[in-house]
């Protein structure tokens, strides 16, 4: 019974310790959900800079679980390359140290209740009395989930029993198998960060274990080792049914812990003298916080340098599917979860955006090219077409799905307003790709009647065409942005041009009726003009939505 018991207790804590990193996460995600954007934009830059973003976004969100499969699935979404989210990786593998430090600095030097209850109740009191969706919320939710970090760190440690004469004789006899105790250390570290989901709860428990006197320093580093390996579970959960890209961001996360704690067992002895000496005479918790932080570090600096080959290794070892590349115009979105926060989730509802707009722009770009070079068959054309817009179709749907999952997150007053013009955006740029469908059905009911559109009546067509796809190519280059106001006038000014062209193509039209011109023919010429001007109505759309994006 008192094993049940005991056994209960432990779960209990760890459940709390683990609940209490879940909020202290979401808040500060919250709180900081544009700056967090922003630091993905550095993503896009060299290896360094990467590394830079993973650690600088794990320690803020504590968790490395959380940043890889973040990575993973915005591989899949198409915003990172392997390459760069191979930097990313190893930044994570550093920042989730901080963890470390913070239970053996503070978790261990003071009466943890004595700092917990005060954060829980100065965040709970913010988070009843703040407007909701307010900075001021969001922070008290991240102090609140600061003070159950550490009240589940006090009944973590409470709740370890003390070790008896057997267990110290049990534990004795392993940690004296040499290189043997080492390996059983590595895969019990796997094995429990495997069940908890979580390399900074297993750095925890190992640390409170190692402050107790149930475990001792090398065994204690021989797990931290599995744990940095049984950390990767959550990256290979998000890329399985994922495209061939995020599988190979995954394996890059599970080569680069599993390689580095091979190195790391290989030179154990070496590599926990540098600790002692880096170290120095601090407490135990201090000594696996450092090796924790030199492990990672040692990592990064040795294969830092070498992501582009090892991307290139990755990219050996996992094939793409039979025919991936071929379907251009296929949408997969990861079926797992991302990370548990709608404001890292709308960045992928951005590119997915993104996609739309560069779409329109080449449908639009093959209808001009179609209409310059009239080809004597339009049925290819046509499905290609068909396809394009099939897809438009799936991406409406798929997106205004995932917007309003994210919309019923709790997310900031800012995102809430981005979502519902992220779904006005959505709607314009598929009513676009509508609209570029029937141009070129209009074309192939050209050809098949045997309509006369003559050549003088598709060089009027000219600038009116280019000026609307120029339209469509400034939607694109800054669909992920808020333009200024000034650039909204430029675009209500070239609005307003291609209104007037088309009115003075409909006249033009008129007067060829007046003077005998077949009427199906300048009925369908009409046709084509009317459905160009929508699509810079559709693109003015767009450009209005973005200026309201905060």
């Amino acid at each position: 019974m008192k094993i049940v018991l005991a056994v209960i207790e432990l779960v209990g804590a760890l459940g709390l310790f683990l609940f209490g990193m879940k909020i202290l996460s979401e808040g500060i995600q919250k709180a900081a959900g544009d700056k967090l954007k922003k630091t993905l934009n550095l993503m896009t830059g060299n290896t360094f800079k990467a590394l830079l973003t993973g650690l600088g976004m794990t320690a803020l969100i504590q968790s490395s679980s959380a940043t890889t499969v973040m990575v993973v699935s915005f591989v899949n979404a198409g915003l990172l390359t392997v390459a760069q989210a191979a930097g990313v990786i190893f930044g994570a593998n550093i920042g989730t140290t901080v963890t470390a430090w913070i239970v053996s600095l503070i978790g261990f030097k003071f009466k943890i209740a004595m700092l917990a209850l005060p954060m829980i109740g100065a965040g709970f009191i913010m988070m009843m009395t703040a407007k909701r969706r307010s900075r001021v919320r969001d922070y008290g939710e991240a102090a609140l989930g600061f003070g159950l970090l550490f009240l589940g760190l006090e009944y973590l440690s409470a709740s370890i029993p003390k070790p008896s004469p057997e267990i110290l004789h049990f534990l004795s006899g392993v940690s004296d198998l040499g290189v043997l105790s080492v390996f059983v250390a590595l895969a019990a570290g796997t094995v429990l960060t495997v069940l908890v989901h979580s390399s900074s709860a297993s750095t925890a428990i190992i640390i409170t274990l190692a402050v107790e006197g149930v475990i001792g320093f090398e065994m204690a580093a021989g797990l931290v080792l599995g744990a940095n390996i049984g950390t990767t579970i959550d990256a290979y959960l998000a890329s399985i049914g994922a495209k061939t890209a995020a599988k190979r961001a995954a394996l890059i996360h599970i080569l680069f812990n599993v390689l580095g704690s091979l190195w790391a067992v290989i030179l154990f002895k070496p590599f926990l003298a540098l600790v002692n000496l880096l170290a120095g005479g601090s407490t135990v918790a201090q000594h696996i916080a450092m090796m924790h932080t030199a492990f990672n570090v040692i990592n990064a600096v040795l294969f830092a340098p070498f992501a582009a080959q090892m991307t290139a290794l990755v990219t050996r070892l996992v094939k793409p599917r039979p025919g991936e590349d071929k379907m251009l115009h296929k949408l997969e979105y990861v079926s797992v979860a991302m990370v548990d926060s709608s404001e890292l989730n709308l960045m992928r509802a951005q590119k997915e955006i993104s996609d739309m707009a560069g779409l329109c722009g080449t449908m639009f770009g093959r209808f001009r090219e179609l209409l310059e070079e009239r080809p004597a068959d339009l049925a290819d054309e046509l499905e290609s077409f068909r396809n394009m817009e099939n897809y438009a179709d799936q991406m409406r749907e798929e997106l205004s799905r995932f917007l309003l999952e994210c919309a019923g997150g709790d997310t900031s007053a800012a995102s809430q307003a981005n979502i519902g013009v992220m779904l006005r955006m959505v709607i314009d740029l598929e009513d676009i790709t509508d609209d570029c469908f029937s141009l070129a059905m209009l074309l192939e009911k050209a050809d098949e009647r045997k309509l006369p559109i003559d050549h003088g009546e598709i060089e009027s067509l000219g600038p009116y065409v280019n000026m609307v796809e120029g339209f469509l190519s400034f939607v694109r280059d800054n669909i992920n942005n808020t333009i200024s106001a000034e650039q909204l006038r430029s675009a209500e000014n070239l609005e307003n041009q291609i209104d007037d062209f088309r009115t003075a193509l409909k006249k033009q039209s008129r007067k060829r009726l007046k003077s005998g011109a077949d009427v199906k023919a300048e009925l369908l010429f009409m046709d084509i003009v009317r459905h160009i001007e929508k699509i810079g109505d559709g693109a003015y759309a767009v450009a209005r939505s973005l200026r309201e994006m905060r």
